[in-house]
């Protein structure tokens, strides 16, 4: 198992493999997200020009199983700068990890808190404060929510982070391919460094 930071010819290389990975996990409950290779690529192109941008892939054999993103909030986030700037943090202090994406067949080997280790160590060496995530809010009788699903909360909690609780934001994305975007509502953790 390899670990590592992508930029440059690494990054666009990878590219399709990235965007393969979010749309085969993020298609998952809780997300349910029905994306197109094309919008993602340009995500993450688009992503990896802001600043402090970070994108950390895990790779066996030379497929990628794994990424992790991360970038300064207020250069690229606007959907979720406003919430926090208007509870009164500061964004330019304030790190945002975009997604943590892993294979089901690879959870449950460390590499959550690989992810997390080199987000935090790149945004603490490039001076931010804290570090802060979204999580979409599903409810607990949603229908398509499988019945051995277990919510990422207490491993968020074990690394430090908590849940703002009251502050939500809404980002849109489509449930079914070629569908309309609906709109989701996510939750902030933030954890100070």
């Amino acid at each position: 198992m390899i670990v590592r930071p992508l930029t440059g010819e690494d990054l666009e290389r990878a590219l399709p493999a990235l965007a393969r990975l979010r749309i085969e996990v993020f298609a998952t409950f809780p997300y349910l997200y029905a994306g197109t290779e094309e919008y993602e690529q340009k995500y993450l192109r688009t992503f990896a020009k802001a600043r402090d941008a970070f994108i950390f892939a895990a790779e066996e054999e030379g497929e990628i199983i794994g990424c992790a993103t991360g970038s300064a909030i207020d250069d690229h986030h606007g959907e979720f700068a406003a919430p926090l700037r208007d509870a009164g943090f500061d964004l330019a202090s304030t790190f945002y990890f975009g997604e943590s994406v892993l294979k089901s067949g690879y959870r449950g080997r460390g590499l959550g808190h690989a992810f997390f280790d080199a987000r935090e160590t790149h945004a603490q060496e490039r001076g931010y404060a804290r570090a802060c995530f979204c999580a979409v809010d599903r409810p607990a009788d949603h229908p398509q929510r499988p019945a051995d699903y277990s919510p990422l909360d207490s491993f968020w909690q074990k690394r430090g982070y908590r849940k703002l609780l009251g502050l939500v934001t809404e980002f849109a994305w489509p449930t079914m391919p070629g569908g309309p975007d609906f709109t989701h509502p996510m939750n902030y953790w933030l954890r100070e460094f």
